[in-house]
């Protein structure tokens, strides 16, 4: 058997080019155009996909096994129970022979040194289904939702209320990537990575005003104030980011045809007012959907030649 070519892996946005981001997205509205018209075509007959969770999720399990399936392959679930990753064995190991008996891998886990580490033992792509700092198919979803429904996001405003967690970090990538500007409103302390800030400081301004940074804005996100993991932190952290909370009164401020984007689960009440979620300027639920024709897009541009 001769040896497979070096994997592309997909740790965070920027391992992709502008134009690959672009291609992929492109991709993806054409694969959901293609299942609304009832072709879905089996790409990806015979290739088979492990999903390595240690963090649950709903949409990432269900967005992956889904596409799979219906692009002809399979999917194996691994719980945290199912595996030895970091438990006794190196992840070194873990991935060797995972990588081994399947076409691509697919880690959601809590540091991102986990999903490097597995890549760089790794014979097949590995894709980050979410890590503490990035959440790059994510961003897939959100992008594509936002072509289709506003256009280009290019020379737009996006504004991210709320803690500045691993899909905020992935949002600066994208500002990078895709040329548009970002304005981070968020608490002291709660700031996205400080080195991606500086990286990037000719796209992304932080301040801890969201009237200022909603003003004028095409597009504003938010997300949980406490996600997995900072369950102890959740009574300390609503104080902290109340006057944070994306209600009507605040998205009036941005734009008319202003997008509300949320990567869910949402708490209504908390970070989001019913009235914004479920409002005409949400984008949310396309958004959602979007988790599996843009990963479809993703496993074809990882695993076809």
């Amino acid at each position: 058997m001769s040896p497979r070519a070096k994997p592309r892996h997909f740790l965070k946005l920027s391992d992709l080019s502008a134009d690959e981001l672009r291609a992929i997205i492109k991709r993806a509205s054409e694969l959901r155009a293609e299942r609304e018209r009832g072709e879905s075509q089996p790409t990806l007959l015979r290739k088979v996909l492990a999903m390595v969770f240690e963090k649950s999720s709903t949409r990432t399990r269900v967005s992956f096994e889904a596409a799979m399936t219906q692009l002809g392959g399979g999917a194996i679930f691994l719980s945290p129970n199912d595996t030895h990753l970091g438990r006794g064995e190196p992840v070194s190991d873990t991935s060797k022979v995972i990588s081994s008996m399947v076409d691509a891998v697919m880690i959601r886990t809590f540091g991102q040194a986990v999903v490097d580490e597995f890549a760089a033992h790794s014979s097949v792509p590995v894709i980050n289904g979410l890590t503490d700092d990035y959440h790059p198919c994510q961003l897939l979803a959100d992008l594509q939702a936002y072509y289709e429904h506003r256009g280009d996001i290019e020379g737009r405003s996006v504004a991210w209320i709320g803690d500045g967690n691993n899909v905020c970090n992935t949002f600066i990538e994208a500002a990078a990537m895709l040329n548009f500007e970002l304005r981070v409103a968020c608490p002291r302390g709660l700031e996205p990575m400080d080195s991606l800030l500086k990286a990037n400081a000719d796209r992304v301004r932080v301040s801890q005003d969201p009237v200022e940074a909603v003003t004028g804005a095409d597009l504003v996100v938010t997300d949980v104030w406490a996600s997995m993991g900072q369950e102890s932190e959740s009574d300390v952290r609503i104080e902290q980011l109340a006057p944070y909370q994306v209600d009507a009164q605040l998205m009036s401020r941005a734009n008319a045809d202003a997008a509300f984007m949320h990567c869910l689960p949402a708490h209504r009440g908390e970070e989001v007012t019913a009235e914004v979620i479920d409002g005409e300027q949400s984008l949310v639920w396309p958004e959602a959907e979007n988790r599996l024709h843009a990963q479809k897009a993703l496993l074809e541009f990882l695993l076809l030649p």
